[in-house]
């Protein structure tokens, strides 16, 4: 980042005009947070995936407001000079804008989170313009919606074709008007991420979205290979600790039943 000062959301949009590249990971407990702050990390998402990698659920619907909250407040406390983004579960922001700016309020006043990130299209753009006129920082999320999963029926790469980029590009304009101060981009054509960055003034964060955008954001069990399921396609695994874990745990459980663990040098 260049600073040993806390990041603002008036410093993502310096980044992007000076072209420096903003880095943001996902984290869901405090010593994950805490190596993350620790490397430069400008941005931590407490990403509503912690459904399945943490909470060992099918996809991101089942978590809770609680639930996130709850992990949000652990990775702030993990990482007390970070920038946190709070990731809105599934239905916390659509019921009503009043329900949507109490729930986002929370994030902030309970669980100490910087800022709030939402999925949606431009239909959603009135309710961000009345949280952002509340003062509660917005970064939008638009293409790929997992939180959709159930009216979509697959997760795609979106914007493939001509209509369909165009209205996307519309979504991110209408996001940027509601005051948005970055927003993701999921799952698109690397040049409709180029395409959409270059449209907008607020910084774009691509997760399968190309080399042009603002920055990356990954999910931090892909990044270090703890997820040995599916490796999405978007991901680079940088270590993989699920051999590393495995081999630990077993050596662990054979030295225990050779009655290896513990010795003198372990009691007391």
């Amino acid at each position: 980042m260049g600073s040993a000062r806390k990041p603002t959301v008036s410093l993502f949009r310096k980044m992007k005009n000076e072209g420096k590249k903003i880095v943001m990971l996902t984290a869901y407990d405090a010593p994950t947070a805490k190596l993350a702050q620790e490397c430069g990390i400008d941005i931590i998402l407490v990403g509503d995936s912690l459904g399945m990698a943490v909470l060992g659920y099918a996809s991101t619907l089942p978590v809770t407001l609680d639930q996130s909250l709850h992990h949000c407040a652990a990775v702030r406390r993990g990482a007390p000079d970070a920038f946190i983004v709070g990731d809105m579960p599934f239905m916390t922001c659509h019921a009503s804008e009043s329900e949507a700016l109490k729930n986002a309020a929370r994030y902030l006043q309970e669980a100490g989170c910087d800022a709030v990130k939402i999925e949606g299209d431009a239909a959603l753009a009135p309710t961000v313009e009345r949280m952002v006129h509340a003062g509660i920082p917005v970064m939008g999320h638009i293409g790929l919606l997992p939180q959709h999963i159930k009216t979509s029926g697959v997760y795609r790469v979106t914007g493939r074709g001509e209509e369909e980029a165009e209205r996307i590009i519309a979504d991110a304009k209408a996001m940027e008007a509601a005051g948005v101060f970055a927003m993701v981009l999921e799952c698109m054509p690397a040049e409709l991420g180029k395409r959409i960055t270059e449209a907008v003034g607020v910084p774009t964060i691509g997760i399968g979205a190309g080399v042009h955008c603002s920055g990356q954001v990954q999910v931090v069990n892909d990044l270090l290979g703890l997820f040995t399921d599916f490796q999405p396609k978007h991901s680079k695994r940088y270590a993989n600790l699920a051999d590393e874990i495995r081999r630990a745990f077993t050596e662990y459980a054979d030295d225990v039943r050779a009655q290896k663990f513990p010795g003198p040098e372990n009691s007391f």
